[in-house]
């Protein structure tokens, strides 16, 4: 049997999604019987790979940098997962959005320091003036709410995609 590919990423969130799918301990055995894990912040890989068969998004979309990734990963990948809350609606990183980004800025670079007072703006990627859930950017093929999702719900996602099902998350799956 030939396995999957997977690829995870973490854009503008807490990466506790990322712990939640550590948590699936020794189901990580079963899932490698199934997948070989090509590109993740868990394993030293530079470059997003050409072919991904499913890859899990975690975070909001808040800079000019996660746009470009999160477009060339949807290029990449045959099914896209919004991976967490943060992926799903922009979750925590969309509580900046009711302020203006000049002022966000200001309270975290200025008004917050105690010394060198100055916004960066060399070197970083340039924040966007909101936070987005990664839909508003690309077609996403599954969501999988939580925040974080729970180890057991994201081992179900996957292995039900392995054997070629469709996850069913109307009762699995929930904000929060």
């Amino acid at each position: 049997m030939n396995k999957l590919s997977l690829a995870t990423i973490w854009l503008d969130g807490c990466s506790g999604c990322h712990m939640s799918f550590l948590d699936i301990d020794d189901r990580i055995l079963q899932i490698i019987e199934k997948y070989d894990i090509l590109y993740s912040p868990l394993v030293d890989v530079k470059e997003f790979p050409d072919e991904v068969d499913v890859t899990l998004v975690e975070g909001a979309i808040s800079t000019d940098e996660d746009v470009e990734k999160i477009e060339l990963i949807r290029k990449r990948t045959k099914t896209l997962i919004a991976f967490g809350d943060c992926a799903v609606t922009a979750n925590i990183p969309a509580m900046r959005n009711r302020f203006k980004l000049e002022e966000v800025l200001n309270r975290g670079y200025i008004e917050t320091a105690r010394k060198n007072k100055i916004i960066p703006d060399q070197h970083l990627p340039k924040l966007l003036d909101q936070a987005y859930p990664v839909y508003h950017f690309v077609d996403v093929d599954l969501f999988l709410q939580g925040c974080p999702p729970s180890a057991d719900l994201i081992f179900y996602v996957l292995m039900e995609l392995a054997e070629g099902r469709t996850p069913e998350l109307s009762e699995r799956a929930r904000f929060g």
